[in-house]
């Protein structure tokens, strides 16, 4: 349920902010005219995240328990790959995302075209919306509570509107930089959960070789599927299912969390560190590099050449357009 908040209070606040720079550009322009419009295309891209939902959940039931297994693998990688994507197009194009949106406002009302507008607010919230269905869908099949997680992740959704809320009236002040870095990071152990389990769905669908299939070595007293080095690659790296009930609390929170699971393969172990080590490097590195930068000190000036402070802030202009939104002191996203 914690998993899934953070989720949806994620998803939900970019989405949130993304339809507040749009009405206060349009407010700005005198045009509210064209506000339902743009609330028409927030609609359907809602509804378009609802069906993809319901799709996923019910059409599974009529799958067999491999072809469910493949499809929860094949979409899993999926999810993988938006949320991948979606984190480094935040780092990278969010300080440009109001100028984006304003500049795609005026292309809609200079077509004259109603569904112009309609579009533009479809597509921005569209993307947040089938992110955010995939990967709670991704992470209900991997610990299978979905009463909790569908909860957790309405919660969140709900904060994150009644945050936007604030913000717009000017009745919150947070800093959406230090925001969007703490919970990129924790949708990158997130996203390697993810793969981790993708890989497990993959495993018991025969499509990929592991302890499910005939690839996988067997201890050679018991029969059993190998353990530990013996396993190495195809077998179980660790089995800590007869300390830890794969159902139970500790193990749900971790397979939530960190994507840990008391049963995990090689292939599995080997997914989750090369996408926490790869991915979560280059995350790193783009917040380093979004830091505001330093102040040079008055003393390494060059002769003549008055000591100017480094003012380039290096943050995005997310909620520039939303004023008194975030005061410059604390800085936009």
């Amino acid at each position: 349920m914690l998993a899934t908040f953070l989720i949806g209070l994620r998803e939900g606040l970019e989405a949130a902010l993304v339809v507040g720079i749009l009405i206060a550009y349009v407010t700005r322009m005198g045009r509210r005219d064209i506000l339902p419009r743009l609330w028409a295309g927030v609609g359907l891209a809602v509804a378009l995240a609802v069906v993809i939902g319901a799709i996923l959940t019910f059409g599974a039931y009529t799958l067999t328990f491999q072809a469910q297994e493949l499809l929860g693998g094949i979409l899993s990688l999926v999810t993988v790959a938006m949320v991948t994507w979606m984190i480094f197009w935040m780092q990278k194009t969010a300080r440009t995302m109001k100028s984006s949106l304003e500049a795609g406002v005026d292309r809609a009302l200079a077509a004259g075209g109603m569904w112009a507008v309609v579009v533009i607010g479809f597509i921005s919230v569209a993307r947040e919306g089938v992110e955010a269905t995939l990967l709670l869908w991704s992470m209900v099949q991997s610990f299978g509570d979905a009463p909790a997680a569908l909860l957790g992740a309405l919660l969140g959704i709900a904060v994150a509107v009644l945050l936007g809320w604030l913000l717009a009236r000017g009745m919150l002040r947070i800093n959406l930089r230090v925001f969007f870095t703490v919970t990129g990071a924790f949708l990158v152990i997130v996203a390697a959960g993810v793969l981790a389990y993708a890989i497990h769905d993959l495993q018991e669908a025969g499509v990929v070789p592991g302890p499910f299939t005939d690839a996988a070595p067997l201890d050679p007293v018991t029969g059993a599927v190998a353990v530990g080095l013996a396993g190495f690659p195809f077998g179980w790296a660790f089995d800590a299912t007869a300390t830890m009930a794969p159902g139970g609390p500790l193990a749900t929170i971790l397979q939530s969390t960190v994507g840990f699971m008391p049963q995990m393969s090689w292939l599995q172990v080997i997914a989750w560190v090369l996408y926490v080590v790869i991915v979560g490097g280059f995350f790193i590195r783009g917040v380093r590099g979004s830091r505001p930068a330093a102040k040079r000190p008055a003393a390494q000036a060059a002769d003549g050449e008055p000591a100017v402070a480094e003012t380039a802030t290096a943050q995005p202009e997310l909620t520039a357009a939303l004023t008194p939104l975030v005061s410059p002191q604390q800085g936009a996203a």
